[in-house]
């Protein structure tokens, strides 16, 4: 694939990016260089690699997905100028 200028203008427009012509066509060469070692690494053969997650072998910290309510109401509504029930109370307004 190979980006041309109209392609990097469009592309500056669309993402509303003021580009003057200067920088248009150096960022036509950089865009075709990025693209041209995107397509390098399309041709590396792949298979039989496993995923990483990290650079080093390590196991990943899991906890049991379990629902809780927190139980911290009270912790919650403890600086509250106004509370009831662990609710927090403010003036009414109305305008």
């Amino acid at each position: 694939m190979s980006v041309d200028l109209a392609t990097v203008k469009r592309v500056a427009h669309l993402a509303r990016i003021a580009v003057s012509e200067d920088d248009a066509n150096r960022m036509t060469g950089e865009l075709n260089a990025i693209l041209g070692f995107v397509e390098q690494l399309g041709e590396v053969d792949v298979s039989g690699v496993e995923p990483m997650t990290s650079v080093t072998p390590m196991a990943m910290k899991k906890r049991e997905d379990i629902v809780t309510d927190g139980d911290k109401a009270d912790d919650i509504v403890a600086n509250a100028p106004n509370s009831d029930r662990n609710f927090f109370l403010v003036p009414k307004v109305v305008e």
